[in-house]
């Protein structure tokens, strides 16, 4: 079971998308098919799907599922991912999204579930946050470099786009955290590290 968030709380509460999200949110193509890994009450999946992705939400949580019901271009199920087998079995996507989740047992079913072109954005707490708050079990907190070791393993590394891990926030709510943002081998190269439209003149 996931150690409940300090964060934690309405719908309302977290409607805003991560920054770290949207900065990567571009090498997602428009009709990408997405997960959005824990969703809880959607805000990631929302943010794709408004982007023109077909987003696939799940999390345990139904009643957090059901405030999606009306979200054109969602699809959601209610699983657990982490009692019984992988329930993902043979589906695979073109960009997986997690954010304020970790699961370890997970990492090797998201990594064949993404497409050799595909996008993996991840981003949650990670040792050091203990200091500042939940979650402070270390199973629930990312080793220093381990979503580095997550890109990096065999038997097709994904190229790393953005990576950083450290303190983040002002006095009133300090986290350590740790982001991701990585595609697969067989994305053309280079990968766009800004959204097209937005790239500077020449």
């Amino acid at each position: 079971m996931t150690e409940p968030l300090t964060q934690a709380g309405s719908p309302g509460a977290h409607a805003t998308p991560s920054p770290w999200i949207v900065r990567y949110a571009h090498l997602v193509a428009p009709g990408a098919r997405v997960l959005d890994v824990a969703c809880g009450h959607g805000r990631h999946a929302r943010f794709f799907a408004q982007r023109g992705a077909q987003v696939l939400a799940v999390d345990r949580d139904a009643a957090a599922l059901a405030t999606l019901a009306d979200c054109a271009g969602v699809e959601t199920r209610t699983v657990d991912l982490e009692t019984g087998n992988w329930p993902l079995a043979g589906e695979r996507f073109d960009a997986i999204v997690v954010v304020n989740y970790l699961h370890r047992p997970l990492f090797s079913h998201l990594r064949a579930a993404l497409a050799a072109d595909g996008v993996l954005l991840y981003e949650t707490f990670a040792i050091g946050n203990e200091a500042f708050g939940r979650p402070s079990n270390p199973d629930f907190l990312l080793r220093r470099d381990e979503l580095l070791s997550l890109a990096a393993a065999p038997p097709d590394p994904l190229t790393v786009v953005g990576y950083e891990q450290g303190l983040t926030g002002d006095a009133a709510r300090r986290a350590v955290v740790a982001r991701l943002a990585a595609v697969g081998a067989a994305r053309a190269w280079p990968p766009p590290l800004v959204e097209p439209a937005c790239a500077p003149e020449r």
